[in-house]
């Protein structure tokens, strides 16, 4: 329109100028919401000390929050001499989200409120779906009304697959165990649910949640290597998982081992590289050798530590199979810190990562700690829940950003 603005000029003079009154409510009001987040009921008391305001101005920032329906009083504290004092907590219905893990025979679903607590999980059998949408869609369905959750309700979704991503549009490039999983599954999982959904490497998801309160709690730097029917590793470097160009950063199996076959492009590794040395079906035939056969690899495991001296040979050749992929890693990235996860990682234990951590400086000048995984059985669910929560928080945080936008057009 001739004579008005331009638009670049129109948002800046919307947007509220540094020091403003605005923009302090806003950053106060931010900040106390995230340390009601971060760690629970708060009395106004102690969020004014946390925070560092008066009193006066802590009382502000929550009846603010309080007006807006992000926070409420959850109870109340005794104290000494004088009343109680009220504990406020965020609201927990301020939102929801979904966080699922697909594998070939199962989907695992959960629902949690904002404050991460889980009002509904289920398992849902695929079936062999050739409609990958409809199964998603059916498990977070079948989990919401379990919670009773309504689906529009969900602020973020976070689904947790085997395979390899486009790191630029998020979308399955490759998934050698899921056929249907495919380019288009994202977006008409976007269409369909109408809110930001999310799919996340498996391996990438039980490596954060490691980092959360596992094996790995608090390092902004380490490897975690995923031990199972196939392997899988996720480096973390800063924080922040390494993917690569095209995604493929961490598909180990198909690392080149000397002696073994070569993997073949797109094509499972299956019996060809280290996935031949160290996989699942390695580890079984291995196991059958020992007098350990029957059962999956992570049993056969499980069953050669509880067996004491007699399964000390299995565990030997098995964790220097793992120490030749250990040290390959190693050789290029040198992490202090590596997790052993998947089944047969947690199944081994101390005793495999013991062993492990001995046979890695014996084949490269790498000598990291090596550990057992620390994050339970449903590690990448639980990764798939906090990605969907930190989604889900922020989605919260920005709209007190824009409610002081509002205020100051």
């Amino acid at each position: 329109m001739e004579g008005s603005a331009p638009v670049a000029q129109q948002l800046v003079q919307a947007r509220p100028k540094p020091g403003t009154p605005s923009l302090l409510r806003e950053l106060n009001d931010r900040a106390a919401l995230e340390l009601l987040l971060a760690e629970g009921p708060l009395t106004r008391a102690q969020l004014s000390e946390r925070t560092g305001v008066s009193k006066v101005t802590g009382s502000q920032v929550l009846a603010r929050l309080e007006e807006r329906g992000l926070v409420m009083i959850a109870g109340q504290q005794a104290g000494g001499r004088g009343p109680n004092a009220a504990l406020y907590a965020v609201v927990p219905t301020s939102a929801y989200v979904a966080g699922l893990y697909v594998e070939l025979d199962q989907v695992s679903a959960a629902v949690a409120d904002v404050t991460g607590r889980r009002v509904a999980e289920v398992t849902v059998d695929p079936n062999g779906a050739d409609d990958p949408v409809g199964m998603v869609v059916g498990a977070i369905s079948q989990a919401c009304a379990s919670g009773g959750i309504g689906l529009s309700r969900l602020s973020a979704v976070v689904i947790g697959s085997p395979g390899v991503l486009d790191p630029n549009t998020g979308a399955p490039r490759l998934a050698v165990n899921l056929p249907t999983w495919h380019e288009g599954v994202l977006d008409g999982l976007r269409d369909v649910l109408h809110t930001p959904v999310v799919i996340e490497n498996d391996v990438n998801l039980a490596a954060m949640a490691e980092r959360a309160d596992g094996a790995a709690a608090g390092q902004d730097d380490f490897a975690f290597v995923w031990l199972g029917g196939g392997l899988g590793l996720a480096t973390v470097i800063g924080g922040t998982v390494l993917r690569g160009s095209g995604g493929a950063a961490g598909e180990i199996g198909w690392l080149p081992v000397h002696g073994t076959m070569l993997p073949s492009g797109d094509e499972h590794p299956g019996k060809a590289g280290l996935q031949a040395l160290a996989g699942g079906w390695a580890v079984q035939a291995l196991a059958a050798e020992h007098g350990f056969g029957g059962g999956a690899p992570d049993e056969a495991v499980a069953r050669a530590v509880a067996a004491g001296p007699r399964g000390e040979a299995f565990l030997d050749e098995v964790a220097h199979r793992v120490s030749i992929g250990v040290a390959a890693i190693c050789t290029v990235l040198d992490p202090g810190l590596v997790v052993l996860g998947g089944t047969v990682g947690r199944a081994g234990g101390a005793a495999l990562a013991a062993r492990v951590a001995a046979g890695v400086p014996r084949i490269c000048l790498a000598r990291p700690t090596v550990v057992p995984t620390r994050s339970g059985d449903e590690p990448v669910l639980r990764g798939a829940m906090l990605a969907a929560l930190e989604q889900a928080r922020a989605g919260v945080l920005g709209s007190l950003g824009d409610s002081v936008t509002q205020v100051s057009e």
